[in-house]
């Protein structure tokens, strides 16, 4: 898992106007670990400096963009499986049947 990391920039932003925004590593698919928790709202990130940005429900700043949240932590980004979270058991533990 440590190549996966290695591989992945120290900060990474998906706002296409931001110098820090990379297309072909989000075509991967980054997954970011905060302080643990698995975050799917993640709008930047910076490993360094142990901040990232969400966005703040629904609000907008004057140019229409979200208005975002900088929250301050551990950061751990990686590569998603291809597959997905297909493989995850049921909520009780066992295989669905199909």
């Amino acid at each position: 898992m440590s190549d996966e990391t290695n591989d992945l920039p120290d900060r990474l932003s998906l706002d296409p106007r931001s110098p820090h925004y990379d297309e072909a590593v989000l075509s991967k698919g980054v997954g970011i670990r905060f302080n643990g928790n698995e975050k799917t709202n993640v709008e930047e990130y910076c490993v360094s400096e142990g901040w990232i940005r969400i966005a703040a429900g629904r609000s907008r700043d004057r140019f229409g963009n979200p208005m975002t949240i900088k929250l301050k932590g551990k950061v751990e980004p990686y590569i998603e499986p291809a597959n997905g979270a297909a493989q995850r058991p049921d909520e009780d533990g066992a295989e669905s049947e199909g």
